[in-house]
């Protein structure tokens, strides 16, 4: 039987290169997490946008 793991969104952002791809997991409220992956074309769009909206 597998170990059941706690679904929680404790832990920071994590951003790691996986073979050609990058792979972002962000935490959400209420537990578990966002699993993106981006190529780095996307991964360069997206770090525009927001430093556009932070500033």
């Amino acid at each position: 039987m597998a170990a059941m793991k706690p679904r929680t969104g404790d832990g920071p952002l994590e951003v790691t290169k996986e073979g050609r791809g990058i792979v972002m997991r962000v935490p959400l409220e209420g537990g578990g997490r966002l699993v993106v992956e981006l190529n780095a074309d996307e991964a360069t769009e997206l770090g525009n946008a927001l430093k556009a909206v932070v500033g």
